[in-house]
């Protein structure tokens, strides 16, 4: 049986059409700096960016009596509103249908290690909220007659908790919150580039920020100052870090701000790679049932070879089949998966293909090619798990492209959008990175280390090694809610009145202004390839240990040239740019910071990354034979109890590691005794920090 979804449906669900923003209103008031008069705007609460984590973030403020105001790069532009996967996971609670136990839950989302314990129960606990309030909003998460939530198996997810409104979930969650917002009457402020963070008496007092709209004759820049006592980070991750990524084009996130206004960042060694198409066309990933519907891989030499290069890897047909299908929920590339012939022996193979200058590709009119000397491809020769998920999901059609359909029409649409028509030609793909773990170092109500200054959503750390599918949509959305709380308790959300930030300005510009030399050698191009080749060569899921000391010198070098001689913007429209390139330098010195005191301290390959060692005790074994060069160290369970923190102190990265966080599971709240600290407003503890 073939599903038939009416192509309506199949429209509405891949065209999410987002809201009509409203005019801006134009500044009051202006600052004088330097003998350039800045437009200045006041409000309580900045919120910097407008992705589902920062859109949650300015609603329960709003409702909470806030006074908000949201900055966005590029409205809609960012991960949340233009990225996903076959069905985008939005990771709930639930237990092997068995109801909700938050617990198991936050155990299941810590898994990995190098994850604070009560953030995760945080994380569980607040997911039912999150999840209810985006269906009270609009969102169409699907359900069965009776009313309960469907639900699958995602990454690191064995008990199924992960539920989907399909490829444009996440674009859904956007599109419902910015209504929200818009119904609260919430300003926004599109094509607004914060450049820095402003900070008086060690506290936050608002952002300076690039703004096309400003720019004249006496503001050539475009500068313009937001003034507030709360700024919460939410823009994102640092999607333009690797050359070889999966994020939307122009997504630097917020490392490079936080650092340069001296905030603690912790476990920037965490990542996620995995295949996906690429950035110059359009990016997606390839997890779900774009493999589950195993389609032939193969790549393509510089004569226009086919090579079917997987039956280098795998014994059998049956095992490498099997292994492309459990790429739909096993996406994530994690090292140990590469030994016993498991699934990520696919990235490496690919990350190799790649490395040998061949193009890859999967094709959905073919199934997998036999391996040399076995049986050809058959359905009825799958591992037990693969054939008992395609018999119930009803996939038993013998193309790769018949099975998608049925299981998933929306992931052929989705390239259709995009004039790439998978059922009829092959799609070109390869391992890129998706997504950053670690971040801004916060705690369990989002505050981070400089007093004043929230984040969440991807800007925050609050994953560790391994997160379960979606999980980061999730608590993009816990903490979102979580952080206007705290905010709203504090009462500090509103816009202040006769406070003077020209010092603290001033000290913005004046570091704008040497980042900025028109007669500097570096320009936003050679910044941009120098970074992104070095980290996606050096830095990426292969890492050699003499390599990534090379690449933190290499890091460090190119830092040094640009305090002494900055970046030259092409022109005014240009400087935001350079500033954001300047920034995302000095990230990826405190990504390899990081990454370079994890190995040097004996650390092993976890989560995103193989750290290979000639003394390793791990080798992947292909059909052919052991992998001597890939041989890498394990993991070490020490390393899981702690978390790295970098900070940049006077221009130099300082780094430290700090025990996780513990939560009690045996605890027992009880009403009459905890029901004072709410109604007080003592479980926000304002007076502590991170």
């Amino acid at each position: 049986m073939t599903i038939d979804v009416p192509q309506s449906i199949l429209d509405a669900l891949t065209d999410v059409e987002m809201p009509r923003l409203p005019p801006e209103k134009s500044a009051l008031e202006g600052i004088d700096v330097e003998g350039r008069r800045l437009p200045l705007y006041r409000t309580g609460c900045v919120i910097v960016g407008s992705g589902a984590a920062g859109l949650r973030a300015a609603v329960e403020l709003r409702r909470r009596g806030g006074d908000v105001l949201v900055l966005s790069q590029s409205a809609f532009g960012g991960t949340s509103a233009c990225s996903g996967s076959d069905k985008q996971t939005l990771h709930t609670a639930n237990t092997a249908d068995r109801g909700d136990n938050y617990k198991a839950m936050a155990r299941a989302i810590r898994a990995g290690g190098a994850m604070d314990e009560d953030t995760a129960y945080v994380e569980a606990v607040g997911s039912s909220r999150a999840m209810a309030s985006l269906q009270f909003m609009g969102l169409p998460l699907p359900q069965d007659p009776l009313g309960g939530t469907l639900r699958y198996q995602t990454d690191h997810d064995e008990v199924g908790r992960a539920t989907s409104c399909g490829p444009r979930t996440s674009r859904l969650m956007v599109k419902v919150l910015a209504e929200e917002a818009l119904r609260l009457g919430i300003p926004l402020h599109n094509q607004t580039t914060v450049a820095r963070i402003l900070t008086q008496a060690g506290k936050v007092c608002g952002v300076l920020a690039f703004r096309a709209k400003e720019r004249n004759a006496g503001n050539p820049l475009g500068l313009a100052v937001y003034q507030a006592p709360v700024v919460v980070l939410a823009a994102g991750g640092p999607g333009e870090l690797y050359r070889d990524s999966v994020y939307p084009n122009g997504c630097f996130g917020s490392l490079g701000l936080a650092l340069e206004a001296g905030i603690d960042l912790v476990n920037l060694t965490e990542s996620q790679f995995g295949i996906g198409t690429r950035r110059e066309g359009f990016p997606w990933n390839l997890s779900g049932t774009y493999v589950q519907a195993m389609p032939h891989i193969y790549s393509v030499d510089a004569k226009g070879v086919e090579h079917p290069f997987l039956a280098q890897y795998y014994r059998t047909t049956q095992e490498m089949a099997s292994n492309i299908f459990r790429k739909g929920y096993q996406w994530p590339f994690h090292s140990t998966r590469m030994l016993d012939f498991g699934s990520s022996l696919v990235d490496l193979a690919i990350y190799r293909e790649g490395e040998a200058g061949r193009r890859v590709f999967m094709d959905f009119n073919r199934n997998p090619l036999p391996i040399p000397g076995d049986t050809p491809f058959s359905l009825d020769r799958l591992d037990e798990d693969v054939r008992t998920y395609l018999g119930t999901a009803g996939a038993t059609q013998s193309l790769p492209i018949d099975r998608l359909r049925h299981m998933n029409p929306l992931a052929i649409e989705l390239y259709r959008r995009y004039k790439v028509d998978i059922a009829a030609e092959p799609l070109e793909f390869a391992v890129n990175n998706q997504h950053m773990n670690g971040g801004i170092a916060v705690d369990v109500w989002g505050r981070s280390s400089l007093p004043g200054c929230y984040s969440v959503g991807e800007a925050a750390g609050t994953h560790g090694v391994t997160r379960p599918g979606g999980a980061a949509l999730n608590a993009g959305q816990v903490f979102g809610t979580r952080v206007a709380e705290h905010i709203a308790a504090s009462g500090r959300a509103e816009a202040p009145v006769g406070t003077d930030v020209a010092s603290a300005v001033a000290k913005a510009v004046a570091h704008m202004a040497a980042v900025l030399q028109p007669d500097s050698g570096w320009t936003v191009k050679s910044v941009r390839a120098d970074v992104q080749a070095r980290m996606s060569d050096k830095a990426g899921i292969i890492c050699h240990i003499d390599a990534v000391t090379q690449a933190l010198d290499e890091a460090r070098a190119l830092n040094a040239k640009i305090r002494a001689q900055g970046i030259a913007p092409g022109r005014a429209s240009e400087a935001a740019r350079a500033v954001q390139w300047q920034q995302m330098a000095l990230a990826s010195e405190a990504v390899l910071t990081a990454l370079d005191h994890y190995i040097q301290s004996g650390g092993g390959s976890r989560g995103a990354r193989a750290i290979c060692d000639a003394t390793g005790e791990a080798l992947p074994t292909t059909g052919g034979g052991p992998l001597e060069a890939y041989r890498f160290r394990k993991d070490r369970a020490d390393h899981r109890e702690e978390q790295i923190i970098v900070r940049l102190r006077a221009g130099q990265f300082e780094v430290q590691t700090r025990p996780n966080r513990s939560f009690d599971e045996n605890a027992r709240s009880f009403f009459e005794r905890d029901w004072p600290a709410w109604l007080t407003g003592g479980i926000y503890d304002l007076e502590a920090s991170c």
